[in-house]
Order: C-alpha cells, then sequence, then structure tokens
C-alpha cells in the first residue's frame, strides 16, 4: 500500500536534506579539487570522446573502402564512437 502523497513528499524532502549535509560535511573535510585537478579532468574526458570517435573513422574508412559501401561503415561507426565516448565521459565525470 502507497503511502499519502504528503507523506511520500516528506520523505522525499528529508532524503534530500540529508545528501545535502552528507555532501556539505563530505567538502568541508576535502575540500574543493585544484585547478590542475579540473584540468586534468577536463582534458581526460576530451580524450574518452576523441579516441573513440577516431577510431570509429579509421574503422568505417576501412570498411567502407573494402566493401565500397560508400559511407554506410564510417557513418554508423563515427555515431557509435562518439556514443560510447559520451558514456565513458559521462562515467568519469560522476566517480566519486
Amino acid at each position: 500500500m502507497t503511502q499519502p502523497p504528503d507523506e511520500e513528499g516528506r520523505k522525499e524532502m528529508e532524503n534530500a536534506v540529508h545528501l545535502r549535509k552528507t555532501r556539505r560535511r563530505q567538502w568541508e573535510e576535502i575540500g574543493e579539487r585544484s585547478l590542475w585537478q579540473n584540468l586534468s579532468m577536463a582534458g581526460a574526458v576530451g580524450w574518452l570522446i576523441v579516441v573513440p570517435t577516431l577510431l570509429g573513422v579509421m574503422l568505417g574508412r576501412w570498411l567502407d573502402n573494402k566493401f565500397a559501401t560508400g559511407i554506410f561503415f564510417s557513418g554508423a561507426l563515427i555515431f557509435l564512437g562518439v556514443c560510447f565516448g559520451s558514456y565513458m565521459a559521462w562515467r568519469r565525470i560522476n566517480e566519486k
């Protein structure tokens, strides 16, 4: 049986307040990342997207030349490379 809407909202608010307090306490203990850590994170995220995309380009061009398919494989593998790279970058950013 579900709780009344006001009880569900209250529980959600309590959880949000608890999460905020936990994050604040962690920030006070650890502090912010340095400028160099932030710059290295940006560089790593960039490479995480670029490398799979370039691999998709190279493999796609090779397959297109081998099977004479125009840009069929290149387009598909570029798209897959960008998607995979973006997923990996998203996971990297959300690491704790």
